[in-house]
């Protein structure tokens, strides 16, 4: 199925999004919006449908049990499935008419969630019956993965090329495609309309296109970061995909998400091609939102997440192309990622559609895509001969051969730059404490030797096939580098590592449980304020990111939660029989009789995942409203007095909060 709303996904539709009437928090507009109450006929009929797709679907799992092939296919049926029920659950099927003609329907969501139910049961007939037919389809598939975050199903469309030999060996170059801003646009209508060419991709020939759903409008943050990998990781799974020749491209709220993943990860793609979106949070929200932004101070420190102007120099490594229309708002992006990028000594093309507004020029998509092809022609270098790399957080750590493990503070500065000649590395850092360097991979491939601000650290033959050398991991020690053997059976330092360096928002981007409390509270005010910011995350959860979040009480978390999962303990330590476990370990306890902690830190039962108290993701209602704003509100903990009651910017009264320091300790002056 296709329709003009087509449009609505690739290019995004900015007035949705925009206007002074966004900017007044104690009045925000719900996003996404509600649908107008469906007919009872129409609603009957949805139901119904509903409950034969997901008989079909039990039909299906019953039929490929002990059939790993076919198992591992579920969520490409899964996706009908949630799609429909979120959609009829939850007020999501929208009737809309014009407005000028209330007889004249212009959007029917009715007969997209019919046809996604009749594609559900078509599917898991197919899959009962072992001859999945979508799966050896070219041209526009739609797909499904399950996500390792919430163990959702989740859609994005393949763009599988015309003269893919599915029993072939060649490899074949990918695009991602980040879509625009889709505030009505939920999974059914995502899924029931197939994209094509009319995004900025002239589709390259043998090249495979793919679009994600990116967990709705949330401009690829978080999980919907997280999202873009784990399609990834799915394509690769079921196609043949060239990883040296992988292109970021996207506009509008898909290009904002082009340039957070060019300059995050800029040896993981042989090309990028941003178009309009936007690069920053502050000086957009100014010049486009007509927005007065007056930070926290932790918040301010904390839009080193997302800023991609902080990373401009990262686009040294990476073969850029930006787009923008002469006449866009947006166009502010790229100019100031040109300014950024050019104070750090990088200059890339930006190709500007003259008289165009949001949109691409037919000559200006011509030459952008003549431009990134001729780049993804020569493939991305596996061992880049020179690197230039700067990060504020060890969530965004790798760089083509070397990877940032360890940083002197968080959200300041760490830098690595080096060169690849004659099989010898040579780097040079700044703020950086720890590396991680594939040692065994780089010798067999000819290095010989790997210098560290002037400290020989690595010179010699390849490591042995018995040897337990595979990564180098050197420590920066009272100034000088050193790689030290470790002690089997001595306990890791506690310390911020890439993956367990907060701030609160960083336990969603893997497995979480939320945990819920299950015995009396300290007093009722804590109480009251723990139910309802639960239910909010969970409410949240599903409208912003779109999974449940898994629930456990207290009493029945498992030793497998603990060890696979991030737990999200709700409540305080006379309530919650797991935080009470651990609260004497914790470097910040603080429950009065009308204040809770939040934070994130080690777990205590297992260092290797987070434990979060009382916190869901920290950007809430009025965040919604502008995907620049869509960034971590708190930082590492947060003191919130309950009194003041939760609004459409924080849970309460942000009393005082902070960032532990590297070693996870709290540090005076809360961590300015």
């Amino acid at each position: 199925m296709r329709s003009a709303l087509l449009s609505v996904l690739l290019l995004a539709a900015p007035a949705l999004a925009d206007g002074p009437g966004d900017n007044v928090p104690d009045n925000v507009r719900p996003i996404p919006p509600k649908a107008p109450p469906l007919a009872d006929d129409a609603k009957k009929e949805l139901a119904a449908g509903l409950k034969e797709l997901q008989q079909a679907i039990a039909d299906a799992e019953t039929a490929v049990k002990g059939k790993p092939e076919l198992l591992a296919l579920l969520p490409d049926v899964q996706i009908f499935e949630k799609a429909v029920r979120y959609g009829v659950e939850h007020e999501e099927v929208f009737v809309l008419t014009d407005p000028k003609d209330p007889k004249k329907v212009t959007r029917n969501d009715v007969t997209v969630h019919k046809a996604t139910i009749k594609t559900g049961i078509d599917r898991a007939k197919q899959l009962a019956a072992g001859k999945p037919s979508w799966v050896t389809q070219t041209g526009p598939v739609l797909r499904g993965y399950r996500s390792k975050i919430d163990g959702t199903a989740q859609p994005y469309w393949l763009i599988v090329p015309a003269d893919y030999k599915f029993d072939g060996q060649d490899k074949h170059r990918l695009d991602f495609w980040w879509h625009g801003r889709i505030e009505n646009v939920m999974e059914a209508n995502f899924m029931a309309n197939s994209p094509g060419s009319g995004s900025g991709i002239i589709p390259a020939p043998g090249a495979f296109i793919l679009h994600p759903y990116g967990r709705f409008s949330n401009a690829n943050k978080f999980a919907g970061e997280v999202d873009t990998f784990e399609c990834l990781d799915h394509a690769r799974k079921h196609y043949r995909i060239d990883d040296s020749r992988l292109v970021a491209r996207g506009f509008s709220m898909g290009g904002a998400a082009c340039w957070q993943y060019a300059t995050h990860f800029p040896t993981l793609w042989a090309a990028a091609a941003p178009g309009a979106g936007f690069a920053e949070t502050k000086e957009f929200l100014g010049s486009f939102q007509n927005e007065t932004v007056k930070p926290q101070w932790w918040e301010e420190k904390l839009w080193r997440m997302y800023d991609a102007t902080e990373y401009a120099g990262n686009l040294f490594n990476l073969p850029t192309v930006a787009y923008s229309g002469e006449n866009d708002k947006q166009k502010q992006a790229a100019d100031i990622m040109v300014k950024y990028a050019k104070a750090a000594g990088v200059e890339f093309p930006h190709i500007i559609g003259k008289g165009a507004g949001h949109n691409y020029t037919a000559d200006a998509k011509k030459e952008l895509n003549e431009k990134v092809d001729a780049i993804v022609a020569k493939g991305r270098p596996m061992l880049p001969e020179e690197i230039r790399f700067t990060t504020f957080t060890t969530r965004y750590n790798r760089c083509g051969w070397v990877a940032v493990i360890g940083l002197e503070k968080h959200w300041e500065k760490g830098t690595v730059t080096g060169t690849l000649k004659d099989g010898a590395i040579d780097l040079k850092t700044s703020g950086v404490t720890r590396l991680a360097i594939p040692i065994r991979d780089l010798v067999e491939r000819g290095v010989k030797q790997v210098t560290v601000d002037g400290t020989s650290l690595w010179q010699g033959n390849p490591p042995d096939a018995a040897s337990a050398i595979n990564v180098l991991t050197p420590r920066k020690v009272d100034g000088k580098w050193r790689v030290g053997a470790k002690d089997p059976n001595a306990e890791p330092p506690m310390e911020k590592a890439p993956g367990l360096q907060g701030p609160i928002d960083d336990a969603y981007m893997d497995s979480f449980v939320m945990v819920r409390p299950t015995g009396k509270p300290m007093n009722e005010k804590i109480g009251a304020w723990t139910q309802g910011e639960m239910r909010h995350a969970v409410t949240h959860w599903r409208q912003q990111f779109r999974g449940e979040a898994p629930i456990k009480d207290d009493k029945d978390v498992t030793d497998d939660d603990i060890k696979n999962s991030n737990l999200i303990l709700w409540g305080d330590p006379k309530s919650n029989a797991v935080l009470a476990k651990i609260a004497d370990k914790l470097p910040l306890k603080e429950f009065g009789d009308t204040t809770v902690t939040a934070l994130i830190y080690p777990n205590p039962l297992n260092p290797k995942k987070y434990v979060v108290l009382n916190s869901g993701f920290t950007y809430r209602e009025y965040d919604y409203l502008n995907n620049a704003r869509q960034v971590p509100k708190l930082p590492d903990y947060a003191v919130i007095d309950v009194t003041t009651p939760p609004n459409s910017r924080f849970p309460g009264k942000v009393v005082r909060a902070g960032f532990f320091d590297e070693q996870w300790k709290l540090q005076k002056g809360d961590g300015k």
